[in-house]
């Protein structure tokens, strides 16, 4: 949470830091908060299969991330990543990812649907804390590309 706030702080942004009931699902975390689901930005940490980084997908709720449509913006094939290469990467643990504030910045890519709230949510580095922001600036402070990478409904 530490990195989190001052990642915004740095950026000039107020931060708007809510401690929750725990928040472990997009799901969870809107009723928590009282908002719809998809205004809760997940951070989805994939494996480069190539690369072996991980990547991030900041996607809206209850979307879910297409895997060929992801590794085609990647350019290399996705996997699962495991727990300990999201806390060596990140630095956070899987529940509490933050889309910003990371040890090591990933590549990263956010959901265009998230573009249509005039705020978003999203862990805040811990499974009981989230954050808002609008959601351009939370594209901007991840450093991901707003791009179309969900499964199509």
């Amino acid at each position: 949470m530490k990195r989190v706030r001052a990642t915004l702080e740095a950026a000039g942004v107020t931060p708007d830091i809510r401690e929750t009931a725990l928040a472990r699902t997009a799901v969870d975390a809107a009723t928590a908060l009282g908002c719809d689901v998809d205004q809760i930005a997940k951070s989805i940490v994939l494996r480069g299969e190539n690369s072996g980084e991980a990547l991030l997908f900041i996607t809206a709720g209850a979307q879910q991330v297409d895997l060929a449509r992801a590794a085609a913006l990647a350019g290399e094939p996705l996997g699962k990543a495991d727990a300990a290469l999201i806390r060596a990467q990140t630095g956070f643990a899987i529940g509490g990812v933050a889309p910003l504030g990371h040890l090591t910045p990933p590549r990263a890519w956010f959901d265009r649907s998230l573009l249509k709230f005039p705020l978003v949510w999203a862990a805040a580095g811990t499974p009981h804390h989230v954050f808002c922001l609008g959601p351009q600036e939370m594209a901007q402070l991840s450093n991901a590309q707003v791009s179309d990478f969900v499964v199509k409904n």
